[in-house]
C-alpha cells in the first residue's frame, strides 16, 4: 500500500455517476415482476459522496446530469446533504442517467442502469477539478464502461496518484453494461496501479477473473493485480474479507445482524467509514477495526429504506458499535 502523509485540509472527492435510482417498493424479486417504484437519488459515488458529509467530512461530488428536471432534483438533493456541487456539470446533449433497483429471492441488491449524461465527462473537465488538492479521491467502475468517462476516470486517478493523494476504488460491476466482460479487467487496471484501498463484491470478482471464487481467492487474487493496494471484499450479510497491502493474511470481518429493509446504499456506507477511519489513521493499512466500522456502516444502512435516507451520522456509529462490543 502506497503511504501518504496525513492530510488535515482538503475535500474527499466522488467522482462519476449521479443518478435517479427507481427503486422497487412491491417487494417484487424480479424487475420484470414489479408494478410500484419510488424515484430517489443515486448513483455510487454521488451515495459514497452524500455519506463521507453525513460522517461530519467535507465531501464534494464531481459528475455529469442532464440539463433536465431530474438533473435539478439532483444537484439540489446533493447540496443540500452538505456534498460540494462546484463540479458538478450540466449538459443539455443528453438526460440524466436512471437506474432501477430492486433485492432478489436471496436479499441482495440489483441494479439496471440506463445510461446518458453521466457517459459524457471528459478528461478536460477532470483536468479543472483541482484534484491534486483534494484528501482523497473516489472512484467506481461503473464510469469506465464507455469512451469519455472512461478516460476521464483514468486521468483522475493519474492526478491523484502523481499528487500523494490517496485513490479509493470500488469496483462495482454492472455486467449489462459491458458489451464485452473480457475489456473489463483491463479498464480497471489504470486504477488498481494506483490504488491505496480497492473495495469489491465475488460477482465483481467473477468479472474480473472470469469465474466464481472463494472469498479468500477472490480476495488475493485481486491483491496480485492491484499490488499497491489493501483489498476489501464484502459479501452482505455473510461478512466481509481484507488483505491489507503488503501482506498475504486474509481477514474475516463478522457480519453484525440487523433487522435489513433495503440494501441500497450499505456498500456506500462502508465505504464512506472506511475513508474516515483510514484517513483518522493517515492511511495507515487497515485493521480489523477499520473494518468493523465500516461493516457497521453498511448494516445500518440496510436498516431504513432508501440510500441516502439510510446513512448513519458518526454519533449513530458510534452508539451501534458501543452496543455491539
Amino acid at each position: 500500500m502506497t503511504t501518504h502523509a496525513p492530510r488535515t485540509s482538503g475535500q474527499f472527492l466522488s467522482l462519476g455517476e449521479l443518478l435517479v435510482d427507481m427503486i422497487v417498493t412491491d417487494g417484487a424479486p424480479r424487475l420484470a415482476e414489479a408494478e410500484t417504484f419510488v424515484a430517489r437519488p443515486g448513483g455510487a459515488p454521488a451515495n459514497a459522496a452524500v455519506a463521507l458529509a453525513t460522517l461530519g467530512m467535507p465531501a464534494a461530488f464531481m459528475g455529469m446530469v442532464g440539463d433536465d428536471q431530474f438533473g435539478d432534483k439532483l444537484q439540489e438533493a446533493l447540496a443540500a446533504r452538505g456534498v460540494d456541487i462546484t463540479r458538478l456539470v450540466r449538459t443539455p446533449e443528453a438526460a440524466t442517467t436512471i437506474a432501477f433497483a430492486w433485492k432478489d429471492r436471496r436479499g441482495d441488491g440489483n441494479f439496471w442502469l440506463l445510461r446518458a449524461a453521466d457517459t459524457l465527462l471528459t478528461p478536460a473537465d477532470v483536468e479543472v477539478a483541482g484534484i491534486q488538492d483534494c484528501a482523497a479521491l473516489l472512484l467506481c467502475s461503473i464510469s469506465l464502461s464507455t469512451g469519455a468517462s472512461r478516460s476521464a476516470t483514468w486521468r483522475a486517478a493519474e492526478i491523484a496518484a502523481e499528487a500523494g493523494v490517496p485513490v479509493v476504488f470500488d469496483v462495482n460491476l454492472r455486467p449489462t453494461l459491458w458489451r464485452d466482460l473480457s475489456e473489463f479487467a483491463p479498464a480497471c487496471q489504470p486504477i488498481f496501479d494506483r490504488a491505496t484501498i480497492v473495495k469489491l463484491s465475488l460477482d465483481d470478482a467473477a468479472g474480473l477473473f472470469g469465474g466464481m471464487l472463494g472469498h479468500e481467492d477472490a480476495v488475493r487474487r485481486t491483491a496480485e493485480i492491484a499490488h499497491r493496494s489493501s483489498v476489501v471484499l464484502t459479501d452482505g450479510g455473510r461478512g466481509a474479507w481484507f488483505v491489507p497491502a503488503g501482506s498475504s493474511e486474509v481477514v474475516h470481518v463478522a457480519p453484525f445482524e440487523v433487522d435489513a429493509i433495503e440494501p441500497t446504499g450499505a456498500g456506500d456506507a462502508f465505504t464512506a467509514a472506511l475513508v474516515r477511519r483510514l484517513s483518522d489513521a493517515g492511511w495507515r493499512a487497515p485493521v480489523l477495526e477499520d473494518l468493523r466500522y465500516a461493516a457497521a456502516a453498511g448494516a445500518l444502512a440496510t436498516t431504513r429504506p432508501g440510500a441516502w435516507d439510510g446513512l448513519p451520522n458518526a454519533r449513530e456509529l458510534e452508539s451501534f458499535l458501543t452496543t455491539r462490543a
